[in-house]
């Protein structure tokens, strides 16, 4: 084969062959190293998932927020459409088809249903006829309010606009009476908020209101048709229902329906109680209609409303010689009390003497003698029972034993003792009361260990949420040994309620101390202690009452109570069973 010259041009393609893969040889290892780690691509898959989700959230918000707005704005039309229909009506049509005043416009009861760009709602109105409290006469009706309640069926949202529509002529009370309703505590304060359920099914339209009390607990409904039937339930969340009457269902109910009187107020009362109910075979009787009572009062079912209850023997064959409390028993919310009732056997005519103090307190060991010169009777008894009180502590503390009744043991120095009117209150702090302070009595002696500590009571200025005042008592035999305790018979209880049974484990004990603790959560303002009692029962157990039995009936009785000061009451007619009740 002819070997000559290289050719030049295949030559210098060798060579840049050569040198493509010497390149692509040199790079490789270099390629590599450059390249992402699996970490470093979860990492970036994560920022971006992030980013991802960020930017949806946006987006979604953006969207609720535009379909928000869009029901807003379809709510204000939808509301200055059909509030304009209650002002285009001639004032005295304005009213609701259930309601006071009533009138043709849709209440909750029957609603008027629209649709609004595919979206169903409800609407209906509540009217109330309202007195200005500038105006002094109550029975005026000044203006009505109308408010109008847009309600999306969809989403269960209401919404809900007022406004005030005055009549063209002065206001006056036209047609109708007025119902007055007042809700109020334990303490006979008002309660705002409470809400009043007025009905009334025997007149047509029937009645069916719902309204909300004031500040100062009342709400005054103007203008409702005469009618001796209107039923009003009131309720408050944490508190007790209270309610009128049907005649008709309850024709001994001492509160029935309310009457309504053309050109007149009415103010319901206060509900009370009538049942009768028999004994078991321990003597025992559980108001309503469980046992469970006896232990506890976590149901409705088995528990009685708060409210003063007065108990009556139905038999013939007893009679009430006596109670503990006495006559009646004033039941405070979320308490349990125990009753006692003393019987004995019935006579034609008897005298049960009871004796109090000014504050209301059966009196121990005073001197009854009850005579009848006309038919030479004469008998004197002594009551039993009695009860401690203080409502003064400007004396200071370092008394141990009770002698001075404006003077205590000893406090922890968040106590003020002598303020102005007198109380005992927080001490001054920094803004400007303490958060807590506490005291402890001196120690009163009830003369027997044959003692029954019954309940305790007291009264206070609290504030809900705010301040508080709360006890502990402590009884002993040696004078010395102070455990105080709660309702429960431990120290880790408090006794938060005025009228609570005092704990059993305090019995048949002779030497007696309370303590009060007060506290606050807001330190511009304090509790105030103007008094406290302990009831309790030594040796007979009818507080501050006596019984004459066997009597004969004439009306020329003479009771003569103590000897200094003697307080006499004659001319005292007894015939059957009767209850005098003296104050001293």
């Amino acid at each position: 084969m002819q070997t000559g010259p290289p050719i030049k041009g295949l030559n210098k393609m060798l060579i840049c062959g050569k040198f493509i893969r010497q390149i692509k040889k040199n790079l490789a290892p270099k390629f590599f190293l450059a390249g992402f780690s699996l970490i470093e691509i979860i990492v970036s898959v994560a920022i971006f998932a992030i980013l991802a989700t960020s930017a949806y959230g946006l987006y979604a918000t953006i969207v609720k927020a535009i379909t928000y707005y869009r029901g807003q704005t379809t709510i204000s039309a939808l509301a200055n459409q059909y509030l304009e229909v209650a002002r285009n009506l001639s004032y005295s049509q304005i009213g609701t088809l259930s309601g006071n005043p009533n009138g043709p416009l849709p209440d909750s009861p029957a609603p008027l249903a629209v649709n609004f760009n595919g979206v169903d709602y409800q609407i209906y109105y509540v009217v109330n006829a309202l007195h200005d409290p500038a105006d002094i006469n109550i029975g005026v009706q000044d203006y009505k309010q109308v408010k109008l309640y847009v309600k999306n069926v969809f989403t269960g949202v209401t919404n809900s606009f007022v406004t005030t529509i005055a009549p063209i002529s002065l206001a006056s009370l036209g047609s109708g009476g007025v119902l007055s309703v007042q809700a109020i505590n334990k303490e006979w304060l008002p309660v705002s908020g409470a809400t009043a359920h007025i009905t009334n099914t025997s007149i047509t339209p029937n009645i069916n209101l719902t309204r909300t009390s004031g500040v100062n607990g009342k709400w005054i409904e103007i203008g409702l048709p005469p009618d001796s039937n209107y039923h009003i339930t009131v309720t408050k969340s944490g508190y007790s229902v209270d309610q009128t009457y049907s005649v008709a269902q309850y024709p001994n109910a001492s509160n029935p329906d309310a009457a309504v009187i053309d050109g007149e107020v009415t103010h319901p009362g206060a509900t009370k109680f009538n049942e009768n109910y028999t004994s078991d075979g321990s003597g025992e009787i559980y108001p309503a209609s469980a046992t469970s009572c006896s232990s506890s009062c976590g149901a409705a079912s088995c528990c009685l409303e708060w409210d003063v209850y007065t108990p009556a023997l139905t038999g013939l064959q007893y009679m009430i010689y006596g109670t503990s409390p006495v006559q009646s028993v004033d039941l405070s919310p979320n308490t349990k009390q125990n009753f006692n009732l003393i019987l004995g056997p019935e006579t034609d005519n008897s005298l049960l003497v009871v004796a109090k103090d000014v504050s209301g307190n059966p009196i121990e060991g005073a001197k009854i003698k009850l005579s009848n010169i006309g038919i030479g009777y004469d008998d004197t008894k002594y009551t039993g029972g009695s009860a401690w009180n203080q409502n003064d502590w400007s004396g200071g503390s370092g008394q141990i034993n009770w002698v001075f009744t404006s003077q205590y043991y000893q406090d922890d120095g968040g106590i003020s003792n002598n303020a102005i009117p007198l109380a005992l209150r927080l001490a001054p702090g920094f803004s400007p009361y303490g958060l807590y302070g506490s005291l402890i009595s001196s120690s009163f002696d009830t003369g027997t260990n044959q003692t029954s500590y019954t309940t305790l009571n007291w009264k206070a200025t609290v504030e809900d949420q705010v301040t508080s005042v709360k006890f502990q008592i402590a009884t002993n035999n040696d004078n010395e040994t102070w455990n105080f305790t709660g309702p429960d018979g431990t120290d880790g209880s408090y006794y938060e309620v005025s009228g609570t049974t005092i704990n059993s484990i305090n019995n048949n004990k002779r030497y007696v101390r309370y303590k009060v603790f007060l506290s606050t959560t807001d330190q511009q303002k304090t509790p105030m202690l103007s008094n406290i009692t302990v009831n309790y029962v030594s040796g007979c157990s009818t507080p501050g009452q006596v019984i004459f039995t066997g009597l004969t009936a004439d009306a020329n009785y003479a009771i003569i109570i103590n000897d200094d000061p003697e307080q006499t009451f004659n001319n005292i007619d007894i015939i059957g069973y009767f209850i005098f009740q003296a104050v001293l």
